[in-house]
């Protein structure tokens, strides 16, 4: 078992759940880290290499996300080992089971994550009652059906372009993880003028330096096949996408896919993290040596959770993508600005936003929050 004490500091965490049902083939880890501006909110993620530590460190984004965006929610994160793709009713019998497994563990409120979507958090919500990221039946906002994420991050891209050398209408774009963040991202860049020049998948690299459409690319993944099934572009290999001559780079799948060993290969002047700790320390470091401006991850990839705190509130759609606007351009301003004013990187300039408004919180709490 993972030492995450080795992780722990004076925010957290608060709590961390392993759950094990054999009989269901269930293995999965609850991390919540810090609930003092309230319950912890966050996604459960399906994945067959995930671990502890990756649970911990996706419940510290959420606890820094949900702080920067003003949300009255703490950071949790679910991670559940196993196939996403396995036969559905397996599948459903195994997020049932881990339904059932948190049902008292309720200063956690779960949500979609990469592996799981709307249906299984219908699920969950039939099990225990409480869930974000419903379908529309269920009077839910479909954060993945509607690309809220990626929507965030467009809004965080287009305040970005005041502090580098290019606009946004002919930017080259580069995504890897073409998935319900990345399509989304692409999608709505696309309509501002930006130019899909590469996309990834698990499978590989697809790369057109006159241009690809999103549609199409969209259309072709949601029918099950890969991006290099398109039948124009150049196949490349999955990792072919860190080398992509662009303007923008968009990181959407896992975390740590840029270490220091490839930071190097990147050729773009902004990075925008649409994954969740999708670079290592060192690799920012490297990259801002090299004058690649990054807007982190909590800042830009909070319109999911922006999303999902409004349905949770009763609010529509609209009002959704009204918030996510609002906050998410707002605190690019105040992040970037603040790096800029006072000669830090955009990540020291996030955390100090976040972990003020995390401590102004705890000080209001008997119990520091449940640290």
């Amino acid at each position: 078992m993972e030492d995450l004490f080795q992780f722990a500091d004076d925010l957290g965490p608060f709590k961390i759940l392993h759950i094990h049902r054999p009989a269901v083939g269930l293995r999965a880890i609850v991390a919540i880290d810090n609930t003092a501006c309230g319950p912890s909110l966050g996604g459960v993620r399906m994945a067959p290499d995930v671990s502890a530590e990756e649970a911990f460190r996706l419940a510290r984004a959420m606890t820094l996300k949900n702080a920067a965006a003003g949300l009255p929610y703490g950071g949790g994160k679910a991670v559940v080992f196993g196939d996403p793709k396995i036969e559905p009713r397996i599948k459903e019998r195994q997020i049932r089971a881990f339904a059932a497994s948190i049902v008292n563990l309720t200063d956690y409120i779960p949500g979609p994550d990469m592996g799981t979507d709307e249906r299984a958090m219908a699920w969950i919500k039939d099990e225990i009652g409480r869930a974000v990221g419903l379908p529309r039946e269920l009077g839910g906002i479909p954060l993945d059906e509607i690309g809220a994420t990626g929507f965030g991050l467009a809004i965080a891209t287009e305040v970005a372009l005041d502090y580098v050398d290019f606009d946004l209408k002919g930017a080259r774009l580069a995504v890897q993880g073409f998935g319900s963040v990345g399509k989304h991202a692409a999608r709505f860049l696309a309509e501002r003028g930006a130019v899909l020049v590469a996309a990834s998948d698990s499978v590989g690299t697809l790369q057109d330096a006159s241009g690809l459409d999103v549609a199409q690319l969209a259309a072709l993944k949601e029918s099950g096949r890969s991006l290099r099934d398109h039948r124009s572009g150049l196949k490349l290999p999955v990792d072919a996408i860190l080398q992509v001559d662009c303007d923008i780079w968009i990181p959407a799948a896992r975390p740590d896919v840029v270490e220091a060993g490839n930071a190097g290969l990147l050729r773009a002047k902004l990075i925008v993290q649409g994954a969740n700790i999708p670079c290592t320390p060192e690799a920012e470091a490297a990259l801002a040596a090299r004058g690649v401006l990054i807007v982190p991850d909590f800042i830009a990839n909070a319109g999911g959770v922006i999303c999902a705190a409004t349905e949770y509130a009763g609010g529509t759609q609209a009002s959704a993508f009204a918030a996510i606007e609002e906050k998410i351009r707002l605190n690019t301003r105040i992040v970037l600005e603040e790096a800029r004013s006072n000669r830090i990187p955009p990540r020291q300039a996030a955390l100090k936003l976040a972990e003020r408004r995390v401590r102004a919180a705890m000080a209001l709490r008997r119990w520091n929050g449940g640290t």
